[in-house]
């Protein structure tokens, strides 16, 4: 399904704020894989960090001459996709009304946004970078999610895979990126698209985005090194 533009960017915006406070206020409901998984249990640390993130209240952010260019360190999970920005689709499914298949053209024409922030691996360094691109939040709005959800699941063209609580994909500085640093995002750094936030350990941060998947209950499968022993919330 194609996305209908042919709305104002007032009334984007205020379609995304209703969305948002739903989501917030949802609760549990039918599982979208549970003829796979059952109905997954939340993750052990969840209640705790929860109790900690403030949703829309926004991260301080650094100015253009503190950003660490050479500072970001590539890691890879299997290996560098080969992906066709002109064939590339983003696909935004699950417990949703308006289920989208996006192409890049489609996701540049929406309202973009920028951001300069510390990026932090759990191997022992940061970065402070600067990311361009869309708010999740506004896409997730697009698509008109139940008030059930709870979760964003991530998929990327590698294989790997991770999943949010959904408070935190909607935090106004949680985005899908297609810029680094002023220019096109590069390949080895997630393009066509990748997360960025900076309420998130960068094992959350998927590069190569190719599925978000917004679900009320997580499965067992909660991302590919949460379900080797990683912390599962990762917040900052």
């Amino acid at each position: 399904m194609k996305p209908n533009f042919d709305f104002t960017r007032r009334k984007f915006l205020q379609l995304s704020g209703l969305s948002s406070i739903s989501l917030l206020l949802g609760g549990c409901g039918t599982p979208l894989f549970e003829d796979l998984v059952g109905t997954g249990s939340e993750p052990l640390n969840q209640k705790f960090q929860s109790l900690l993130l403030k949703p829309q209240t926004p991260v301080p952010e650094f100015s253009l001459n503190e950003i660490e260019p050479e500072a970001l360190i590539i890691n890879t999970y299997r290996f560098t996709p080969v992906i066709n920005q002109e064939k590339y689709r983003l696909i935004i499914d699950g417990e949703v009304e308006n289920p989208l298949i996006l192409t890049m053209e489609d996701i540049k024409s929406l309202p973009f946004t920028s951001m300069i922030i510390r990026h932090v691996c759990v191997e022992g360094w940061a970065a402070i970078v600067q990311w361009g691109g869309i708010s999740l939040r506004e896409l997730v709005a697009l698509v008109q999610p139940k008030s059930t959800i709870k979760y964003a699941y991530f998929q990327s063209a590698d294989g790997y895979y991770s999943s949010w609580d959904i408070a935190s994909a909607l935090h106004p500085q949680t985005l899908l990126a297609y810029q680094k640093n002023g220019e096109s995002l590069p390949v080895d750094n997630g393009a066509p698209l990748r997360l960025a936030s900076p309420i998130k350990l960068g094992y959350k941060q998927s590069k190569w985005v190719t599925r978000i998947t917004l679900v009320s209950h997580l499965s067992h499968y909660q991302g590919y090194w949460e379900d080797q022993g990683y912390e599962w919330f990762a917040g900052l």
